[in-house]
């Protein structure tokens, strides 16, 4: 059974940064895409980024530059480490894992993504 568990969440002020993680079980995490996605109150929600198998990363314009995402084979652990962050960051993050994404298309679609965290909130203050 896949476990995904996210933690590293909490309130920060703007320009600030926050780590999170996501410790996985029962699949490693360079066996498919890592996905993390974001969903604000009201909101669908979203792609934030992604690390292929072969360590192939993209970002979407709204966290380029900011966000990086990175993975610790040993410890079987995505990372995502969110630096300048903003309010319209504030939302609950989740990671997936993708064993059916093949290509960066089909990365930013949560559907096709089997597997998903429970979620840690972030918040940002202004």
């Amino acid at each position: 059974q896949v476990q995904l568990v996210e933690s590293g969440g909490g309130l920060v002020q703007a320009g600030g940064s926050l780590r999170l993680s996501c410790a996985a079980s029962g699949r490693t995490v360079s066996s498919s895409a890592m996905g993390w996605f974001r969903q604000a109150p009201g909101k669908e929600r979203e792609f934030v980024t992604v690390m292929m198998s072969d360590g192939g990363t993209y970002y979407p314009g709204s966290v380029k530059g900011r966000f990086t995402i990175s993975r610790d084979n040993d410890k079987n652990t995505v990372y995502l480490q969110m630096n300048n962050l903003k309010p319209e960051d504030t939302a609950v993050y989740f990671c997936a894992a993708g064993p059916r994404v093949n290509n960066f298309y089909e990365s930013s679609r949560r559907s096709n993504y089997d597997y998903w965290g429970q979620g840690t909130q972030v918040t940002v203050s202004s």
